[in-house]
């Protein structure tokens, strides 16, 4: 069973690894009826959504399967983001993110949704007018939590001028094989490639505002490049969470995810995946800790320096 984090102090209490639901839009109803009952059973009761997902396919997808299981609402947290506008532009104006949400929560058939991140920064955003249309979403009762993905310190602080609420997480590409927010801490006082610190020092400053980290394709290298578990691009690094993998007697994408909550920041990593068994074995993650020697070992094989 997947363990409980505690976010910002207790705001909430959710299941350690999150389900991104992405691809759940090319699912059937009976298999995403499946998979979301599935994860469920594993622990795992947080989904994370985004209204450009498919189009809002994703969403719809999994609202019909809400809309036929009476009562399965209440056992979940739903996330959603908006701010993205394909193609054409980032866009967190008070009309949009208003707009957003409540598009989403009608394709999810559901009355209000856990919590609602900002996508991707726009370079336009005005702090007052996103104040505005979360006290509008938090009034209505649409939206209970706030937070980010990929915003750098200083943008969440200029938020922060007006924003009110809580902004509880941060939605972040971290994965084994790109780890410059890791690097950049070994790093200091360097002046080699992994010493730039490329997000404002993201990884600390959510420590210190309790913010929950959620790394996106914890499986990927690059920037949507592939994944690399069981890649032989990466020998050294399969060899050696292989091993783990067998040691510990579970999966090899167990062993990434656990890479990841061995760190003290008590990260939430979005998985992706659609296949019910692989969801499954990532979830045994939960079961094990990796030990110092062996957490180091990994960021090694991934072709990491230590100073």
């Amino acid at each position: 069973m997947v363990k409980r984090i505690s976010v910002a102090g207790g705001a909430l209490d959710v299941a350690e690894i999150s389900l991104g639901c992405m691809r759940i839009a090319d699912m059937t109803p009976e298999e995403a009826d499946v998979h979301i009952h599935s994860s469920l059973e594993a622990g795992i009761d947080f989904f994370d959504h985004a209204d450009i997902y498919a189009g809002g396919k994703a969403e719809e997808v999994f609202g019909n399967v809400l809309a036929n299981n009476s009562g399965l609402r209440d056992k979940m947290h739903i996330q959603t983001k908006c701010g993205i506008v394909p193609g054409v532009m980032f866009d967190f104006s008070k009309e949009h993110i208003i707009s957003s949400v409540e598009g989403s929560i009608k394709r999810l058939k559901t009355d209000y949704v856990d919590v609602l991140l900002l996508h991707r920064p726009d370079t336009l955003m005005e702090p007052e007018e996103i104040a505005e249309a979360f006290d509008n979403l938090e009034q209505r009762g649409l939206v209970k939590h706030f937070g980010v993905s990929n915003l750098n310190p200083l943008q969440i602080e200029l938020l922060k001028k007006n924003v009110k609420q809580p902004l509880l997480f941060n939605q972040l590409q971290l994965s084994i094989m790109v780890s410059g927010m890791i690097d950049a801490g070994f790093n200091v006082n360097m002046t080699n490639a992994p010493s730039v610190v490329h997000d404002g020092g993201i990884l600390e400053y959510s420590r210190l505002h309790d913010m929950t980290i959620q790394p996106w394709s914890p499986f990927q290298y690059g920037f949507f490049e592939g994944v690399f578990l069981g890649n032989d691009k990466f020998p050294e690094l399969n060899k050696v969470i292989n091993r783990l993998a067998d040691e510990k007697g579970v999966a090899d994408t167990a062993i990434a995810i656990a890479w990841l909550l061995r760190h003290p920041a008590k990260m939430q990593p979005v998985v992706g995946t659609t296949n019910t068994k692989r969801l499954l074995d990532i979830a045994k993650a939960s079961d094990i800790t990796l030990s110092r020697q062996e957490w180091y070992e990994i960021y090694l094989a991934a072709g990491n320096k230590l100073p």
